[in-house]
């Protein structure tokens, strides 16, 4: 933690923000920092850490510092953290939190996950080392001196050779206990791609398949689940993840709103979603702000709300003109139609049924009959 200094946050020129986090703890070594949760920003030359609810308590690191970093998986109670090695602290480094240290690397606590995701992006930027190229318009401090760097050099080799040795170990271990397991994994995603393409063939040669097989077929289909589902531990929290949930959703849901007449009740997105990510389970919050993410996405898809607070999901191109002109049609050649009634002719649910009646009947080409036998509608003659 002595290599962290005072910072105002703002970044100097030449250098991007890359990714930030919320709900990021800093431990100095193995002990707790003592600075409360915050949010980490990495960008093209340092790693900056800022207080959630002081924002002038900011901190910074130059990436120039690390010497290489690793991830530690979550346990029981703990947080998944990302452990960062780091040169030895400079002689000309400014003021920061702590003026001594006797650890030589930080860890990243994750308490809001998005670990993968902030790992990915900082590997890309020390491979790529953008802050060599594009000097930022301060220079960043680091070590000097012969007699320091020959130091630092015979410690890293020592370091990274026993990083190396157990590295490989550990691989060894994970790749003989989950061989098959990987194997698994391989062939699922190769049957999820057959199955869609097995789905595509089904909707063109729909005549020549009988109507139980289809949807006997469909179930299997379904019961696949998502290749790879987006979590909050891949794409962390907030916006980013909601936008990138959205993406899949509008990928996943096209084929069953189209088999559906262009609209489902979110009720049964919900269901259709978490039955195909499987243990990934999604909770009816993310679902509507990744649903309320449609349009601004430019998205196939829409989220909608009734007049009566009914959410449903339809497509961009569902008419509502067709959907009205639907209803009266079925009421007039029926004479007479209920919810359930109409549910039954079009193969609808019975809310979405009711609610397109209503609609009907909002517009004025329907008329209703509210008795103790139920809800009837009928054709506006008025």
């Amino acid at each position: 933690m002595d290599r962290f200094t005072w910072t105002n946050g703002l970044l100097e020129m030449n250098e991007t923000l890359v990714i930030q986090q919320r709900g990021v703890r800093l431990y100095d070594g193995d002990e707790k920092a003592k600075l409360d949760v915050g949010i980490v920003l990495l960008t093209t030359h340092r790693l900056i850490w800022r207080d959630q609810k002081n924002h002038e308590c900011c901190i910074s690191l130059p990436l120039s510092q690390v010497i290489f970093f690793e991830e530690q998986a979550a346990g029981i109670g703990k947080s998944a953290k990302i452990v960062i090695h780091l040169h030895p602290c400079p002689t000309n480094k400014e003021p920061g939190p702590y003026q001594h240290s006797k650890f030589s690397y930080i860890k990243l606590s994750f308490k809001e996950h998005g670990q993968i995701e902030f790992y990915r992006r900082l590997t890309e930027e020390m491979t790529q080392k953008r802050w060599e190229n594009t000097p930022a318009s301060q220079p960043i401090p680091t070590a000097t001196g012969s007699q320091t760097g020959r130091t630092r050099a015979v410690g890293i080799v020592g370091i990274e050779r026993k990083l190396e040795e157990k590295r490989k170990e550990t691989d060894k271990s994970i790749s003989e206990a989950f061989k098959d397991l990987s194997k698994l994994m391989v062939k699922a995603k190769e049957m999820v791609e057959l199955s869609r393409s097995i789905a595509n063939k089904i909707k063109d040669k729909q005549g020549d398949i009988t109507e139980d097989e289809t949807i006997r077929f469909k179930s299997y289909l379904l019961s696949m689940g998502i290749a790879n589902p987006v979590t909050r531990e891949t794409h962390g929290s907030g916006t980013h993840y909601h936008m990138q949930l959205a993406k899949q959703l509008g990928s996943m849901l096209q084929a069953p709103l189209e088999e559906r007449g262009g609209m489902m009740a979110l009720t049964e997105v919900y269901c259709l979603v978490n039955r195909a990510r499987g243990m990934e389970l999604l909770s009816p919050e993310d679902l509507v702000n990744a649903c309320k993410q449609f349009e601004s996405l430019k998205l196939p898809l829409r989220l909608r709300v009734f007049d009566s607070g009914v959410m449903v999901v339809q497509l961009q191109s569902h008419s509502e003109e067709e959907m009205i002109a639907s209803a009266l049609d079925n009421v007039s050649d029926k004479g007479s139609l209920t919810a359930e009634e109409f549910a039954k002719l079009l193969g609808l649910s019975v809310l979405l049924a009711k609610e397109r009646l209503l609609l009907a009947e909002k517009m004025g080409h329907l008329c209703r009959d509210d008795s103790v036998e139920g809800l009837r509608f009928y054709p506006n003659l008025f």
